[in-house]
């Protein structure tokens, strides 16, 4: 049931705005202790009110179920209700931990969302971005955005490093910035049961080098000089030459593809291949390395209609094990993913931080590369690149083999639709006064209604950053209002008005949910947080939890995510469930990047045909509101 939980929790709300590209420190020397004073005077997040909770978890029901099976619900909350019950116990467990605790939720969160999971991060939890097509189409190109890239996101690490990363805000309100201190040098690790996450930023020696992947080949790239200055774009792009000249064979083995395999299957493949001590010194150094770049080999050509949907699989799985799938370690937190071809982007491993952080890394990322080069450096002569060997024996290689299959499967089961719309963006709602957010939510709901003729649970990852150590809660984007206006938005017989006011009660409701969510006032993670209570007290699980209500409540059919970015990016991911569908999206000001994701093994789902739905219902949407002046004439 946690599924739905896993690649949804990026969304930027649209109240947060980064004031220029390019991050400004706030110092331009170290300022030690600050992040720690920072993070200090942050409120701890709260825990709901249970009866709140029960009532608002009814609300969300009534468009998704039965009357009937509502009806049993019901009675089943009252029972739950009782004074001196299971709710009121498992309550006061709750409100305990959190006094106890800096935050109640957020370990229970890590575990039960992403280190208990057991299918593949690669499509089912690992988020992709795609950055804007670059004008480059040989390695030399390639090696020099690569360069220009390596030193951005150091340039990044060195505010993070000296405390001096500007404090973000979200409605006026203080963000919590730990997950900036978790997504450099860190790494998933498998474990049998249960992985882990590595990191080594604040060890007595941080990492000094990154690793970069070419022809499935690992290198160990130092960016410090002796002197702990950071090496120069120019220093940067003779490294890297030097590894891609020393790569060329491609018949080594796609040692990385391991990564990809089921969380249960990779634990035992891992346990077998650090046996070996040089293969275990190996993956030690892509663990602790600060991040790393895969340089892919280009890919077979498509159409410009088509090029960011194939690129959108480039990020989230490299294209199966014939392209760049082998190309990657996608345990690794941070993957910066630049191909010959000049498609660029990167993949994030979701079990430290959300996609804020990493959105704000891309936009300064982005406007680095643009910088003029003034400098050129001296023909300093630095040591080569540090290959890393693995000795693969007949079980890697069997194991090797296994991957490469898995891999292929869900490279031919996933569907992903990159769509520009570029007939408005932020503009059209705002000019109406309304939430572009909530606008976008409604007229996917619209379009899923048109398609299926129902509603179904909507997942919206909302930021609870304002708390400290504040990772998401959900906004229920399926409403009864949303259901309302979907239900008479086609029926001519209804007067514009009528509609036009529907439409803003749906969109009215969505920004009341997202602002109670931002609150650490919605349900989800409250109602995750009762349940792990009871399975933490041993108590039997309580009947509302057992409930056909529950599990369509959970079942995500859409899993959707806003990341507003500066720059003109889009995220992608996959579904949730397999009968759902994964919807990003980046509003700009004047159109909107759409990333539709689903999968080919079920019949009832339709990438393409939900995008084109999603266009079709933001234009009929845009027409319905331009029409009122005249209507109201």
């Amino acid at each position: 049931m946690l599924l739905s939980c896993l690649q949804l929790t990026f969304v930027l709300l649209e109240q947060f705005v980064v004031s220029t590209f390019l991050v400004r420190p706030v110092s331009a020397t170290m300022i030690p202790g600050r992040y720690l004073a920072h993070q200090e005077g942050l409120p701890k997040l709260p825990v709901p009110p249970l009866r709140q909770t029960c009532e608002r978890y009814l609300a969300v029901l009534e468009p998704l179920v039965s009357e009937q099976e509502l009806e049993h619900t019901r009675k089943l909350m009252a029972e739950f209700l009782t004074p001196g019950g299971a709710g009121e116990r498992l309550q006061k467990g709750l409100e305990r931990r959190a006094h106890k605790m800096e935050n109640w939720l957020s370990d229970w969160w890590l575990q039960t969302a992403y280190l208990d999971f057991r299918m593949p991060v690669v499509v089912h939890s690992s988020p992709g971005v795609v950055l804007p097509r670059l004008e480059f189409s040989d390695r030399q190109g390639q090696i020099r955005f690569a360069a220009k890239l390596i030193a951005g996101v150091l340039d990044f690490k060195t505010m993070i490093d000296n405390e001096t990363l500007p404090v973000e805000y979200l409605g006026g309100n203080s963000l919590c910035m730990n997950q900036y201190y978790q997504v450099l040098c860190s790494c998933r690790v498998p474990g049998p049961r249960r992985d882990s996450v590595v990191n080594h930023a604040r060890a007595k020696r941080p990492p000094t080098f990154i690793t970069v992947v070419h022809n499935y080949q690992f290198f160990v790239l130092e960016v410090y000089s002796s002197d702990g200055s950071l090496l120069t774009v120019d220093q940067i792009y003779m490294q890297l030459e030097k590894i891609w000249n020393s790569s060329l064979q491609t018949n080594k083995e796609p040692i990385g593809i391991l990564t990809s395999q089921h969380r249960n299957t990779w634990a035992k493949a891992y346990a077998n291949l650090i046996k070996d001590k040089t293969n275990k010194e190996s993956v030690q150094a892509i663990q602790k390395s600060i991040f790393t770049v895969c340089l892919d080999a280009p890919v077979p050509r498509v159409s410009d209609e088509m090029y960011r949907s194939r690129a959108a699989l480039q990020m989230l799985h490299g294209g199966g094990s014939r392209w760049n799938s082998g190309n990657r370690w996608f345990d690794k937190t941070l993957q910066f993913i630049i191909g010959e071809d000049g498609t660029c982007g990167l993949s994030y491993e979701h079990a430290p931080a959300e996609g804020p952080p990493i959105v704000s890394m891309v936009d300064h990322v982005v406007e680095y590369t643009k910088k003029t080069e003034m400098v050129r450096t001296p023909l300093v002569p630095l040591p080569m690149p540090q290959k890393l060997r693995f000795n693969i024996t007949p079980e890697i290689k069997k194991d090797i083999e296994k991957a490469k299959q898995n891999m292929n499967i869900m490279v031919h089961d996933l569907d992903v639709r990159v769509i520009v719309f570029s007939h408005f963006g932020k503009n059209v709602p705002k000019s109406h006064k309304m939430s572009p957010d909530a606008f976008i939510q409604v007229a996917l709901q619209l379009a899923y209604f048109r398609m299926y003729q129902r509603c179904c649970s909507t997942y919206e990852s909302a930021s609870l950053r304002m708390f400290r150590l504040g990772r998401t809660d959900t906004i229920r984007s399926a409403s009864i209002d949303s259901l309302n206006f979907s239900r008479t938005m086609d029926d001519p017989s209804k007067p514009v008005a009528e509609k036009v006011a529907l439409l803003e009660k749906a969109v009215k409701a969505h920004r009341a949910y997202t602002d109670m969510a931002i609150r650490g006032e919605a349900i989800d993670r409250h109602l995750l947080g009762l349940r792990l209570q009871a399975i933490e007290d041993l108590v039997s699980m309580p009947k509302v939890f057992m409930d056909t209500s529950y599990a369509v409540a959970m079942h995500y059919n859409l899993s959707t995510s806003q990341v507003p970015a500066k720059t003109d990016c889009v995220m992608c991911f996959g579904p949730v469930v397999p009968d759902g569908y994964g919807v990003c999206y980046n509003p700009m000001e004047e159109h909107i990047n759409f990333a539709v994701s689903a999968f080919n093994s079920c019949s009832e789902t339709n990438a393409a045909r939900l995008a084109q739905g999603l266009e079709d219902a933001l234009l009929d949407m845009r027409d319905l509101v331009e029409q009122m002046p005249r209507a109201k004439l």
